[in-house]
């Protein structure tokens, strides 16, 4: 089970392979898609109805962060970053956050500098080894889009 402390205000997280099951859907065009858990997108529902702040900082640019970020009013969301860990700190600059008060969610060796930088490191069973090894990494026992994402936001909201 995750815990996490009252002191979190924001959640920051990757998304494909958090918020997706991680693969990529290929229609007869040639256009990508991604399927998303209806446990996931609420929440994201349910973290703005208590007040939390919210990021997304993917790798990729994909039309299903568009939807979720315009959907809640996310705070931040970064598409299409390879340093990561660089927008987690210009992030923290911004909002003024202290250690304790953001969480940081990601599975794949992109979000290992930002998992191994944030006090607060959540990741997935689906994860690559060097992520699920970092020291004090929780892990969720839900997948990526099988109800990870709302592990999390349940954990946050008592």
């Amino acid at each position: 089970m995750i815990k996490l402390p009252e002191t979190i205000k924001m959640v920051i997280t990757d998304f494909d392979g958090i918020i997706t099951d991680n693969c990529v859907y290929v229609d007869s065009k040639g256009d990508m898609t991604r399927k998303l858990n209806f446990k996931d997108v609420m929440a994201f529902s349910l973290l703005r109805k208590n007040g939390f702040m919210m990021g997304i900082i993917s790798g990729e640019t994909n039309s299903a962060i568009e939807l979720i970020a315009n959907k809640f009013q996310l705070e931040e969301v970064h598409q299409g970053i390879r340093n990561k860990l660089a927008v987690i700190k210009s992030i923290i600059e911004k909002y003024g956050l202290k250690e304790d008060e953001y969480v940081y969610i990601g599975d794949d060796v992109n979000d290992y500098e930002s998992l191994c930088y944030s006090k607060y490191a959540v990741t997935v069973p689906d994860a690559v080894d060097k992520i699920k090894l970092i020291e004090g990494i929780q892990i969720t026992q839900r997948h990526g889009g099988a109800g990870a994402f709302r592990e999390v936001a349940d954990a946050l909201i008592k």
